[in-house]
């Protein structure tokens, strides 16, 4: 068999291979731009008590045992209406509690359009984030055909990013 062997590569067709390789680089350099998220406070009552008789309404469309709060069906450029509570105490000369508090949400706010960069923004009672722009500085990005990049990172609010991804394919 060992003898038979070199002849067996005589008779074998040659073997031929397709090689493909690539190349990509890629490189992104970004700044961030200035943005505003704010959270309108809402409206808000409570009332608690003891020892209290609460009626709402007057004159002869008094509702005794009634609470007042917000009046959903009357909004004023997105703030409900305030119903009021009568309070009365129910046993005259005897101790009472009364816990009562109302906020008044923010009102609704047109629309906010920024000029250079910020915009000015109404003062609200919730929360507000503003982020301002970022700056180039000395934002470079370099990227060389071997595959180096050199990022040099910019004023706040950039970044820059680069890549390089080689493929070899053999079919």
């Amino acid at each position: 068999m060992k003898k038979l062997l070199p002849f067996l590569f005589l008779f074998s067709a040659p073997v031929y291979a397709d090689i493909k390789q690539e190349f990509v680089t890629s490189a992104q350099i970004s700044i961030d731009s200035p943005y505003v998220i704010t959270n309108a406070a809402p409206s808000s009552y409570s009332i608690s008590g003891n020892n209290i008789t609460t009626s709402t309404g007057t004159g002869d469309s008094v509702v005794t045992n009634a609470i007042g709060g917000l009046n959903l069906g009357s909004l004023s450029n997105g703030v409900p209406a305030l119903v009021n509570t009568n309070k009365t105490v129910t046993s005259a000369g005897s101790a009472f509690s009364l816990t009562e508090s109302y906020q008044a949400g923010d009102v609704t706010q047109s629309a906010i359009t920024p000029s250079s960069g910020i915009a000015t923004l109404p003062v609200l009672g919730g929360q507000t984030t503003v982020i301002s722009g970022g700056t180039a500085g000395n934002l470079s990005l370099t990227s060389l055909s071997s595959g180096v990049h050199t990022c040099t990172a910019g004023g706040s609010g950039t970044s820059c990013i680069g890549s390089t991804t080689v493929r070899i394919t053999i079919d």
